[in-house]
């Protein structure tokens, strides 16, 4: 007895035990149970749908009189007949999350079978399939078309989500706001149109039947106006007065309701274009927030005529004043889940600006966690992508403490701003001049800082003077310093005899890069 009582604790029962599979549930495993059953199902159900693509446009384009029409028709129809018992099935076998909730045998759980299942049938994609099932009918042939949105269905053209589900579920997610506002559309149209049916049936030769006024009610109510039918009484056109006015109340309804439930799926499209598209080569900005601008300006400037794609990335909606030629994503640079969106992998680099709405060290905290996440990100996706030039990451500390910190998330510069800032100003005082120097130095006006390599064509060890008249010469750059390519360090203003080794980098001074980059 022990053993038994063992076995059913929590209300669990027997692994011996198992209920009898009944052809419903069967049906349910293949249809909606995912896994490789519901893959080859649906398989099967795209690759009919596109042969219905296929027969509606072979329909199209050989016309009525062709003789193969015909066999078109009967090959339609057997396929609209398999895609009405395939909707069937998939209504019947659609088990409502409510039955998970109700005790077995109440009747609240047979109501949750009609009710889920109904609800079920309302959303978007089902309905589109209960439209194109409707074309069986000869007099509805016109609604084969609509099968083209059966492929949304089987969209797979978008790698990580369809921005169609994103629409779908908002439209689920909101279909109370959206039951309110085509129930008042509907009763405006169904109250309009009987009410000028009877005001002007019998003096309006337009408007002779029921179906008369409740069209002209809709066109009304739209905005549209075809003006095929107009009222001719007094007041007709009262009524007439009183639709337009609730028209253009329902068009504000429905334009609130989109503004408020859309613009997360029209993200989530904006956000798919990244992850499918071509974009290589492009700069990532994180950390950009509206007091940024001054740095986008600077960016601009400084890539100037190149053909290099900016992402911007970060919480919220796009920031006023950000460059239109920047792309906006909104995410979380701290959350690696998140990164995919930007192409990461493929990007010649990314830039992290720390955000000025918090403190400095709280600004560094974060800057230093994003470094890490996006280290850790392309150490394990970047693997196999072979590179021309290294990815690069450049950061901003606010507090020279954290540079070292910066080094170890893998930042390969550190820009230490509140330092640089201040340094500058001390000089200043000393030398007054030269702050605007070194601006002029680090942006892109008459003269920048650069790092090249060796001119190919000189061989061997070359003394430092000879080697800076060589390049004035040739190019009119001044050359100022050297860098060890393997430590790093840089050497300004050597002496003239120092001796310049095969693979060391230049550093010089010139109104363009006129050695080979780095």
């Amino acid at each position: 007895m022990g053993n038994n009582r063992a076995q059913t604790i929590g209300g669990k029962a027997p692994s011996s035990y198992t209920q009898p599979v009944t052809f419903i549930d069967t049906i349910h495993d293949v249809i909606h149970g995912g896994g490789r059953k519901q893959a080859i199902f649906d398989g099967l159900i795209y690759t009919l749908i596109a042969l219905s693509v296929l027969i509606l446009g072979l329909d199209v384009a050989l016309g009525e009189s062709h003789p193969m029409v015909v066999a078109l028709e009967v090959t339609d129809t057997i396929l609209l007949t398999i895609f009405a018992v395939e909707l069937i099935l998939r209504i019947l076998s659609y088990r409502p999350p409510a039955l998970d909730f109700y005790a077995p045998g109440t009747t609240p759980r047979a109501s949750a079978h009609v009710t889920g299942r109904l609800y079920f049938c309302l959303e978007p994609l089902i309905l589109v399939d209960l439209i194109t099932v409707l074309a069986v009918v000869p007099a509805l042939r016109g609604l084969r078309a609509i099968r083209l949105l059966r492929l949304l269905r089987a969209a797979r053209f978008f790698r990580y989500s369809s921005p169609f589900a994103g629409l779908s579920r908002a439209f689920s997610d909101n279909r109370l706001l959206y039951a309110v506002s085509f129930s008042l559309l509907g009763s405006a149209t169904f109250i309009g149109g009987i009410t000028i049916y009877l005001v002007e049936r019998g003096t309006n030769p337009d408007i002779a039947h029921l179906s008369d006024g409740l069209w002209w009610a809709l066109v009304t109510i739209t905005t549209v106006g075809f003006g095929d039918i107009a009222p001719v009484s007094g007041l007709g056109r009262l009524v007439a007065g009183l639709l337009m006015v609730s028209g253009m109340i329902t068009l504000g309804l429905f334009a609130g309701i989109v503004t408020q439930t859309l613009p997360s799926a029209i993200l989530s499209i904006r956000e798919e274009q990244i992850r499918m598209s071509a974009y290589m080569n492009h700069i990532i900005v994180c950390g950009y927030e509206p007091g940024s601008v001054l740095f986008s300006a600077a960016l601009v400037n400084e890539l100037g005529d190149r053909e290099t794609t900016v992402v911007l990335f970060g919480p919220g909606e796009r920031p006023e004043g950000t460059p239109p030629e920047f792309i906006w994503v909104s995410g979380d640079p701290t959350k690696e889940s998140e990164l995919d969106k930007l192409r990461l992998g493929h990007s010649a680099g990314v830039i992290l600006i720390g955000p000025r709405s918090t403190s400095p060290q709280q600004a560094d905290a974060t800057t230093i966690l994003t470094a890490f996440t996006l280290r850790s990100y392309m150490d394990a996706h970047a693997q196999d992508i072979q590179r021309a030039k290294p990815w690069f990451m450049v950061a901003e500390v606010l507090d020279a403490e954290n540079a070292a910190h910066l080094r170890t998330a893998g930042a390969t510069e550190v820009i230490e701003t509140t330092r640089l800032g201040f340094d500058l100003l001390a000089h200043a005082v000393s030398m007054p001049g030269t702050a605007r120097l070194m601006s002029i130095v680090a942006s892109r006006e008459s003269q920048s800082l650069y790092i090249g390599r060796r001119p190919s064509d000189v061989e061997g060890t070359i003394a430092f003077d000879e080697l800076s008249a060589m390049l004035k010469t040739r190019t009119g750059a001044l050359l100022i310093g050297i860098r060890d390519p393997e430590s790093g360090h840089e050497h300004l203003n050597p002496a003239s005899d120092f001796p310049m080794e095969t693979g060391t980098l230049l550093v010089y001074l010139a109104k363009e890069p006129v050695l080979e980059p780095v």
